[in-house]
C-alpha cells in the first residue's frame, strides 16, 4: 500500500513558558510583537492572574483594557468582542482563563488579524496550545470547530495559578487527556500514514504514558495546592502534549484521527438535554467513561483494566451511575453514538449490539470491584 501524497505544508507547533515564575519572559516574548495588549478572559481568571501579568509587564508593556470574554464561545461573543475599540487599537491580545475563554480569544485574535497570546488558568484541556477552537451557540449547543492557522504565539503556563485553581478541572483534565491516545491510536489503525499524522499518533502515547505515572501524584497535589514535579509534569501533559498531538492529528483540517469513540459517548450524552449532563459534569469526566466503552467495544482487556483502575485511583467515572445515567437513559442514548461524526473514521463499524454489550461488562466489571 503506498503512502497517502502529502501536498507543501508548514505547520507551527506551540511554543511555552512553565512553572512558577513563567511570565518572567513576558517582555522578552511579546516586546517585539508590539507594546500594547487586551486582556480577555473569564472573570475569576483574570483575578487570578491578572495582577501577576500586571507585574511582569511593568511600564514596557502596557495593558490597554481586561475585557470578560463573555460566557460563551460563540460566533455573536466574537462579533461584539470585535467591535471594542481598545481590543481593535491593542498590538496584541492576552488570552486569559479555560478552554472556552480561550478558544474565543484565538478566533477573535484571527478575526482582527492579531497575535495572540495564552495564559491557561486551569488545566483541563490543551485550549492554550491548539490550533483550533471549538465554538458554541449562544445557547450552549456545539456550532462546530474553527481551525487556526496555528496555535497562540507563546503559551504561559504559571503552574501557581493552576495549582491554586480549583481541582476538579485538572481532574477531568486528566480523562480528556489520555483519550487522545486510546483515540487516535483506534482511528488510525490499519492506515497508512503521512508523516504528521503518524507523528500525531506516536506523540498521543505522551498524552496516557505520564498521567499512568504521575496523574494521581498530581492529583493529589493539586488538592494540596502545592506545585511538585508531579503536578507540573501533569499539567504539562494536558496542556502541550495534547496540544501537539492535535495540531498533527487535524494539520488537513479533518477530524479522523484526532477522536473517537470516547467522544462519540460523550457528543450522545450531552445532545439529551433533559440528562443536564453538561450541568452536572465536566467534559473530561464523561470522556473517561466514554474511553472504558472504547477500550470494552475494542477487546482490549488488558488496557481497560489499566484504565479502570486509574479512573479509580482517581475518582474518575467507572460506571453509569457515576455521571447519573440508568439503564432506561441508555436505551435512547446508545442508538445517537451512532450517529456521531466522531466514529465516521474507524477501522470497523461500531453497532448498536457492541455498544451494548460493552456497557454490560462495564457493569458486570464495577459489580465484582
Amino acid at each position: 500500500m503506498n503512502l497517502p501524497a502529502m501536498e507543501n505544508y508548514a505547520l507551527r507547533l506551540p511554543a511555552w513558558s512553565v512553572g512558577e515564575d513563567a511570565l518572567k519572559d513576558l517582555t522578552r516574548v511579546c516586546l517585539p510583537v508590539g507594546s500594547t495588549c487586551a486582556v480577555i478572559g473569564g472573570k475569576r481568571a483574570m483575578e487570578a492572574i491578572l495582577p501577576r501579568i500586571r507585574a511582569a509587564a511593568g511600564d514596557k508593556l502596557k495593558i490597554l483594557d481586561a475585557v470578560w470574554y463573555g460566557g460563551e464561545a460563540s460566533e455573536e461573543t466574537i462579533l461584539r468582542l470585535s467591535k471594542q475599540s481598545l481590543v481593535r487599537e491593542a498590538d496584541m491580545l492576552f488570552a486569559v482563563g479555560g478552554g472556552k475563554a480561550l478558544d474565543t480569544c484565538k478566533v477573535l485574535a484571527l478575526r482582527l488579524q492579531k497575535p495572540v497570546f495564552a495564559f491557561p488558568t486551569i488545566a483541563s484541556t490543551c485550549a492554550a496550545c491548539t490550533a483550533v477552537s471549538i465554538l458554541y451557540h449562544p445557547d450552549g449547543s456545539f456550532a462546530g470547530p474553527c481551525f487556526l492557522p496555528g496555535p497562540p504565539v507563546h503559551t504561559f503556563i504559571d503552574t501557581r495559578v493552576i495549582a491554586s485553581a480549583p481541582p476538579q478541572y485538572l481532574w477531568a483534565g486528566l480523562g480528556d487527556t489520555y483519550a487522545k491516545y486510546y483515540e487516535s491510536t483506534l482511528s488510525a489503525r490499519g492506515d497508512e500514514l503521512c508523516f504528521y499524522h503518524g507523528l500525531g499518533v506516536n506523540v498521543s502515547a505522551s498524552c496516557c504514558q505520564p498521567l499512568l505515572r504521575w496523574g494521581a501524584e498530581g492529583y493529589r497535589d493539586h488538592l494540596d495546592k502545592h506545585v511538585t514535579p508531579a503536578l507540573t509534569q501533569v499539567i504539562q501533559t494536558i496542556i502541550v502534549t495534547t496540544g501537539i498531538a492535535s495540531i498533527l492529528l487535524t494539520a488537513d483540517r479533518i477530524i479522523d484521527y484526532n477522536t473517537g469513540l470516547a467522544h462519540a459517548v460523550y457528543y450522545a450524552l450531552t445532545s439529551f438535554p433533559e440528562l443536564e449532563m453538561e450541568k452536572n459534569h465536566l467534559h473530561g469526566e464523561v470522556v473517561a467513561l466514554g474511553v472504558l466503552i472504547l477500550l470494552l467495544t475494542d477487546g482490549q482487556e488488558e488496557a481497560f483494566q489499566r484504565m479502570y483502575a486509574f479512573n479509580r485511583s482517581v475518582g474518575l467515572p467507572t460506571g453509569i451511575e457515576d455521571i447519573g445515567l440508568t439503564k432506561e437513559d441508555l436505551k435512547k442514548v446508545l442508538p445517537r453514538v451512532l450517529t456521531m461524526h466522531d466514529i465516521d473514521h474507524n477501522p470497523y463499524p461500531v453497532t448498536l449490539e457492541m455498544l451494548s454489550d460493552a456497557f454490560g461488562k462495564l457493569q458486570e466489571y464495577k459489580n465484582k470491584q
